[in-house]
């Protein structure tokens, strides 16, 4: 009908968000704007990956392909890969990855002198660009800064500093965490009562755990504090006399080009259930059926309340659309018992994110390339009509 607007103004609504998981919420729209989202969000948000692999020397077990793919699966920090072009459409360099518009070179360079099989993981990666590191070495990073791994030394001089700031004259100024639990002189056992109970505790545990591992290595097998921090993604093993090395290209580009250049590793979206119970039909259960018509669901959706003994949903988008409840509301003689819409403009999504960019960021990038897309769309319409207009000129003229 002429002059009717079919226009909408989706809503977002967020419910968790870190940076490799998000969950929101998309009402005011219908299926087929959240499933475009849901698919740039795959395969157009562009990312980096490496893409060219130039072996120098490998002697390793795996041949040239196999490192080279391996290479290509490990997620890259992609924080600046909207901004950087695509090596195709990029008239600054040759494609011979020396450029700082359309991409980042890295070295590797490893050499196994010793008995030991030595792991080269992608923390032995080398970037020319500190911004595009491994995932893992960005977050390794990140929680050394922040404290995450300390080494066993740092975490004793931590608790000392811990205990000395809980004691009134400091008389634990030559106690020194992780001495045997057997040492528990009368002196020892007076110091200790002056503790609070967690930190007390928490000296306890970790004396308890320097105990087992000096006494009792074949139950805590860790050799040294590095083995408990990971150390990265392992690229190929070595042993003694084989070396790797070689340059590697990270590029920008699309899932749709290649799976290792999406972002995400999960992106799905549900339709919110909306769920009505008939109230009457319900109250002519006995509390065994309604326990049995609770059962039927593969999910907790339903529960019943301790005090009224009324059947409730407890958690309605555990639902998962098996119409379970249902039929076995038909089978005990109940239909419509109860009633399960999907609310057709209201949509649940989860997001995970490999690690390359952070899972809001993944969104907002799907929602401007959309926009993208959708301009580029508006724009080839307006040309289709001018052409349309002097087409028609031309042939009133001829």
């Amino acid at each position: 009908m002429e002059g009717v607007s079919y226009q909408r103004f989706p809503k977002v609504k967020i419910r968790e968000m870190k940076d490799d998981y998000m969950k929101f919420e998309l009402r005011e729209t219908d299926a087929s704007m959240a499933n475009a989202l849901r698919r740039v969000m795959i395969a157009e948000v562009p990312t980096i990956a490496i893409d060219l692999v130039e072996i120098e020397a490998n002697s390793s077990v795996l041949n040239d392909e196999f490192i080279a793919h391996r290479l290509g699966l490990i997620p890259l920090v992609s924080d600046d890969a909207m901004g950087m072009r695509f090596s195709r459409d990029c008239d600054a360099c040759d494609g011979d990855g020396q450029c700082e518009y359309c991409s980042v070179e890295f070295h590797l360079n490893v050499r196994c002198d010793s008995d030991q099989t030595l792991d080269v993981t992608s923390n032995d990666l080398r970037s020319t660009e500190p911004r595009v590191i491994p995932v893992d070495v960005a977050t390794r990073s990140l929680a050394s800064e922040s404290g995450g791994f300390d080494s066993p030394d740092q975490r004793r001089s931590r608790l000392q500093q811990m205990i000395l700031s809980s004691t009134s004259h400091g008389e634990f100024t030559k106690l020194r965490v992780g001495n045997p639990l057997c040492k528990c002189n009368s002196a020892w056992r007076k110091d200790t009562s002056r503790l609070p109970k967690s930190i007390f505790m928490d000296f306890l545990i970790r004396s308890l755990v320097t105990f087992i591992k000096s006494h009792f290595k074949w139950i805590y097998p860790w050799k040294s504090s590095s083995s408990l921090v990971p150390s990265g993604i392992i690229i190929v093993k070595l042993r003694r006399g084989q070396e790797l090395r070689l340059r590697a290209i990270a590029r920008k580009g699309i899932g749709k080009d290649h799976a290792k250049w999406s972002p995400a590793a999960t992106v799905t979206f549900m339709y919110e259930p909306e769920i009505h119970i008939n109230e009457e039909l319900m109250e002519t259960l006995t509390l065994d059926e309604k326990r049995t018509w609770i059962e039927s669901s593969p999910t907790k959706v339903f529960d019943i309340d301790p005090n009224t003994y009324q059947v409730r949903v407890v958690d309605p988008e555990a639902y998962t659309y098996d119409e379970e409840v249902i039929k076995k509301a038909e089978a005990m003689g109940k239909p419509g018992l109860v009633e399960i819409y999907a609310k057709e403009d209201s949509f649940i999504f989860t997001v995970e994110s490999t690690g390359a960019i952070k899972s809001y960021q993944m969104v907002i990038n799907a929602i401007e390339i959309l926009k993208q897309k959708l301009d580029a769309v508006r724009l080839q319409d307006t040309v289709d009509a001018d052409i349309g207009e002097l087409t028609q000129h031309l042939g009133r003229g001829l």
